[in-house]
């Protein structure tokens, strides 16, 4: 909680995947502070981080949604939705006085959590011959790759994960055998 004459500003910074996820956030966070006046927020979605909102939630154009959003950047972080809600104190602000205070109480819910870096994965099946079992078996022994969903008969098959980055090698292998395929899920 961020306060500053009166006023409280209360940050919540929340992991998301999706707007319906966002949507459910709010409802619920609008529901558990249902008196305080304000209730600002920013998103950002995707690795490219080309999916973004600002919510100024009835404050001056400009001084609460874009500072929260603002701080987002700075922290280059995505798949988060920050929401600052407000309990006016009595004394106005200002503008400038908004912005800082929506943009402290942004900077405070993201350091107050754990900042999770993650890979962007590819699962694929791979499909092969008993035959190939050493050969399959080894490169992803070679690559540290996860198995899952085994099943080895005279047609073999599991299921992997690699990070998108060092598919194209996965993929480059496969093309290279016989009767093997890699299909991506």
């Amino acid at each position: 909680m961020y306060k500053v004459k009166g006023s409280k500003h209360f940050g919540f910074a929340i992991p998301v995947r999706s707007e319906e996820e966002i949507k459910e956030h709010l409802d619920r966070i609008r529901g558990e502070h249902h008196a305080a006046r304000h209730h600002c927020y920013a998103w950002r979605l995707g690795l490219d981080k080309s999916r973004f909102r600002a919510n100024d939630d009835g404050e001056p154009s400009n001084s609460a949604g874009k500072p929260i959003l603002g701080q987002i950047e700075s922290f280059d972080l995505t798949n988060i939705l920050i929401v600052v809600v407000r309990y006016f104190g009595g004394t106005k602000l200002g503008v400038g006085g908004l912005i800082d205070a929506y943009r402290t109480a942004a900077r405070m819910a993201i350091e107050a959590g754990t900042i999770v870096e993650q890979q962007e994965m590819d699962r694929f099946r791979i499909v092969f011959p008993y035959a190939q079992m050493g050969t399959i078996m080894g490169q992803l022994k070679k690559m540290d790759l996860p198995q899952s969903d085994q099943q080895f008969d005279l047609t073999c098959s599991l299921i992997t994960e690699i990070r998108q980055q060092d598919s194209p090698q996965l993929i480059e292998f496969f093309e290279d055998l016989e009767d093997c395929s890699l299909e991506p899920i």
